[in-house]
């Protein structure tokens, strides 16, 4: 194997794969990066046998072959490099590189052991503006579950039905929904699909996203293509593709907790109202992060209340348009911290039923985004 490429070039596409590749005491060859010659083509592989990133770099072939080496070793080396020609050459188990005065070897080992990454068929196509996908993701990614009791709620419930795409995310105390337009093409394009994405994957796919898209300025136009097949997914940006496995399983019907009619209805500050529960929090008991939370009828006010025994207590009272009937909740401060911090515009709609029932936040224009927390019951 024989190739040369830009430094800025190699270190793209050793940044989009290498963050996959970890230490495996027992399978050694995932740390590595696999590179690839072939056809004109520079391609790098990267698996935890969870997941498989493919990168493919612009570059000149002279000799066609495959070779890994330590992800992190050569990752590092060639960012640390100037930004001019590179050029790799595979000697027996080493790895050659030159760039101007500076000569590297690195002990690799051959392709034959290194993982397949698993191949999706490209039967349909779901097309997500890459600004758009981002923004959805970190409006719900939060919620996940870090518990792998229930290994289906370490996931992202992803529903696509026609032209729009649903995402949810619970970890059964707090729970988080947005919608998306997408574009389908394809066979079978009208057939609602369901699917579990690991969160894991979905933060990998973050990450990528975030990376050179961006800095080539042409992210507000470009699109995330999404491909499915019966237990894999592959998202594809630019010349970077990622496939992982799907969670098996059933999700919960979350549709049931989140509440059709309300008794009371706020409008309030949302900058005013984080404020006033981080104030709260200081005062709230510790494992439990109760915040109590009165609308009181008639007064346009919102009421954020805390009391610890032996720290003190802290009470706050906030301008709100309130509607409705005398009503309030109590809640955990972090859960309705992360759902406000969430919350795009100035103001955010608060629904209630009663104490014992979900408490509803609302973005005051966008209806296609919606966060739940369960009530500390009393």
């Amino acid at each position: 194997m024989k190739l040369s490429s830009l430094q800025e070039n190699l270190k793209q596409g050793l940044l989009s794969v290498g963050h996959v590749a970890s230490k495996n005491v027992n399978l050694p060859i995932l740390n590595n990066v696999l590179i690839e010659a072939r056809g004109g083509n520079i391609k790098m592989t990267a698996t935890n046998l969870e997941m498989g990133i493919v990168s493919v770099v612009r570059g000149r072939v002279e000799e066609e072959g495959s070779f890994t080496v330590d992800s992190k070793i050569i990752s590092d080396l060639i960012s640390l490099l100037p930004n001019k020609k590179v050029d790799i050459k595979q000697k027996e188990n080493n790895l050659l590189i030159e760039s101007e005065n500076y000569k590297t070897k690195i002990i690799g080992s051959g392709a034959e052991e290194f993982p397949l990454i698993p191949s999706v068929e490209k039967n349909v196509c779901y097309g997500v503006n890459i600004q758009e996908f981002k923004k959805a993701l970190g409006k719900i990614i939060f919620a996940v579950s870090t518990s792998e009791t229930r290994i289906e709620l370490t996931g992202v419930l992803f529903y696509f039905n026609n032209n729009k795409l649903v995402m949810a995310a619970t970890d059964s105390y707090r729970l988080a929904e947005k919608q998306s337009n997408v574009r389908a093409e394809g066979k079978g394009v009208q057939e609602a699909k369901k699917i579990i994405i690991p969160a894991k994957t979905l933060q990998e796919v973050t990450r990528i996203l975030s990376g050179s898209r961006e800095e080539a300025g042409d992210a507000n136009n470009e699109e995330i293509k999404i491909y499915i097949s019966e237990n894999q997914i592959m998202f594809c940006v630019g010349s970077t593709e990622l496939v992982s496995r799907l969670i098996e399983g059933q999700y919960p019907d979350y549709k049931q907790i989140i509440p059709t009619a309300s008794k009371t209805r706020v409008i309030i500050n949302k900058n005013e109202l984080i404020r006033a529960v981080k104030m709260a929090s200081l005062f709230s008991r510790s494992g439990i992060n109760s915040v109590n939370l009165d609308f009181p009828k008639n007064k346009n006010k919102a009421v954020v209340s805390s009391e610890l025994g032996q720290t003190g207590e802290n009470v706050a009272e906030l301008d709100a348009e309130v509607s409705g009937e005398d009503n309030g909740v109590v809640v955990n401060h972090r859960y309705l911290l992360d759902g406000l911090n969430n919350i795009e515009g100035e103001n955010v709609k608060i629904e209630i039923i009663d104490s014992n029932t979900p408490c509803l936040l609302k973005e005051e224009k966008d209806a296609d985004y919606l966060y739940v927390i369960m009530p500390i019951k009393q």
